[in-house]
């Protein structure tokens, strides 16, 4: 399975850190917001160097729907209820420096990469109310909005806003141009931060400042992400000879279809979960039986899922670290809206570095942590957290590896052990410890995805053992 962006991909392999340097500034994260941020940074003169564990924008940068809009579902309404009209307008107003920092980018420097602008509709199927309320939301902090009750989409809905002149491009074409100039290090893993050094699996790098852009922040005291946050991951299709749309479509609804084209294609995706809740898989086949629904002539062209990091209150944490490590800064938390929130976290960091700030700093600062405006979501994300701890110890399944089937992945008892097992068509055997190497939680199969997925807090490894997503930084045990 690979994502659309994937066939622009040929980007220039780099070398891994081979001795220890020092720079003004060090970016862990070769994905769009560890790049934009070395970019800021570099036009801003400042010596700067990125490192990622693995290449260059192969992570879940690669799998963005790639929408550059400050439309981010149903959010301003909430944002006026629960932090006040002024910071509403914050964050549109950071969103919207963010959409017109891609343009300048891309129009002065005549890069290619299919850049568009187009309106962006979020509705629904039954909650006119809800988009009303959205809608009044985001006139009264200056959004130019538009109620419609018809979109272009091969269905009926109860009403949809449309936020004018947004945009949507191709990612990995623009970030090729983004990092053709900046020194990059791959396959050099960061394990630990001492201070001013950056210790990685080759050699260390000394800098005054140190940007932790590794989507799922990798360092988990002080700062306590884990405790803030999880991970969601959705399933996507792009689908050729179906509709080409104009503008992009959002259902406001938890699990709902987004729809957007690309040239010739057209991008399906939704069937969000929790990461660490697809033991049964069918997201594809899900969007699959809609696609045959609404575009029954329509031929599937490519597959893939993304993964997000969802903070307890819907807001990016986005500047110093923590408290106690006042050189390092973070950017993470995006809630589905990468693009936009990776520039925003762009200017904001590298602003920071040289001693700018702006106004709407504050409603993104990762201090700005208050359990009482979101607590029900942190409950739930601390309930989740803590049965899967205790995973490893209750509810043993008796199961043998007899009873896996090829194709298929289960959690096994072996000599006293939890095992996950995979097998594949041809009845090759995968075994890995079903213990996640960043907290201890008990890992999950993905049927979809053919991977073993953290409930807790995210980190992800295909079905021989390898790492795919942070939190953790080490690879499972593995035998074959």
């Amino acid at each position: 399975m690979k994502s659309v962006w994937s066939e622009s991909y040929n980007i220039k392999e780099r070398n891994h850190l081979k001795e220890d340097i020092e720079v003004e500034a060090v970016v862990i994260g070769a994905g769009i917001t560890g790049l934009l941020t070395a970019y800021m940074l570099k036009k801003r003169g400042i010596d700067v160097a990125v490192i990622d564990r693995g290449k260059i924008l192969n992570g879940n940068t690669k799998n963005t729907t790639a929408k550059i809009t400050i439309q981010h579902n149903i959010i301003y309404d909430k944002l006026i209820k629960e932090f006040g009209e002024e910071n509403a307008k914050k964050y549109a107003k950071a969103n919207e420096l963010a959409m017109k920092s891609y343009k300048e980018i891309i129009d002065s420097n005549n890069i290619e990469c299919d850049f568009e602008v187009e309106d962006a509709y979020v509705y629904s199927l039954d909650n006119p109310k809800k988009i009303e309320n959205e809608y009044e939301a985001a006139i009264k902090i200056g959004i130019d909005a538009e109620l419609v009750d018809e979109i272009e989409l091969p269905f009926k809905i109860a009403k949809a806003l449309k936020f004018k002149n947004q945009a949507q491009f191709n990612p990995i074409k623009f970030l090729n141009y983004i990092a053709k100039d900046l020194v990059i290090y791959e396959d050099t893993k960061a394990i630990d931060i001492k201070e001013d050094t950056v210790i990685t699996n080759h050699a260390n790098i000394k800098a005054k400042s140190i940007v932790v852009a590794t989507h799922f922040p990798i360092i988990n005291t002080p700062g306590y992400y884990f405790m803030r946050m999880h991970q969601e991951r959705e399933h996507l299709i792009a689908l050729k000879d179906s509709q080409i749309l104009h503008g992009m479509y959002l259902d406001e609804k938890d699990g709902g279809y987004t729809f957007r084209r690309y040239k010739d294609l057209l991008i399906l995706g939704g069937i969000s979960k929790r990461t660490g809740d697809n033991e049964l898989g069918g997201s594809y086949d899900k969007l699959r039986d809609l696609a045959k629904k609404l575009y029954p002539e329509s031929v599937e062209k490519y597959s893939w899922s993304a993964q997000d990091c969802m903070t307890s209150d819907g807001i990016p944490y986005i500047g110093i670290y923590s408290k106690e490590m006042p050189n390092v800064y973070v950017a993470t938390g995006f809630n589905k809206w990468g693009m936009t929130s990776s520039m925003v976290s762009s200017i904001i960091i590298s602003d920071m570095i040289v001693g700018v700030e702006h106004d709407f700093n504050d409603i993104f600062s990762p201090s700005r942590f208050d359990m009482t405006a979101s607590i029900k979501n942190l409950a739930k994300d601390g309930v989740e957290t803590a049965y899967n701890f205790i995973a490893q110890k209750i509810h043993i399944p008796m199961q043998t590896i007899e009873h896996v089937n090829n194709g298929e992945g289960e959690i096994v008892i072996y000599n006293g052990e939890k095992v996950g097992v995979y097998k594949n068509k041809e009845g090759k055997v995968y075994t890995v410890s079903t213990k996640c190497p960043h907290l201890g939680c008990e890992l999950k199969w993905n049927a979809d995805d053919l991977s073993w997925d953290c409930p807790c807090h995210g980190s992800r490894f295909d079905f021989k053992g390898n790492l795919l997503d942070s939190p953790s930084i080490k690879d499972l045990r593995y035998e074959e």
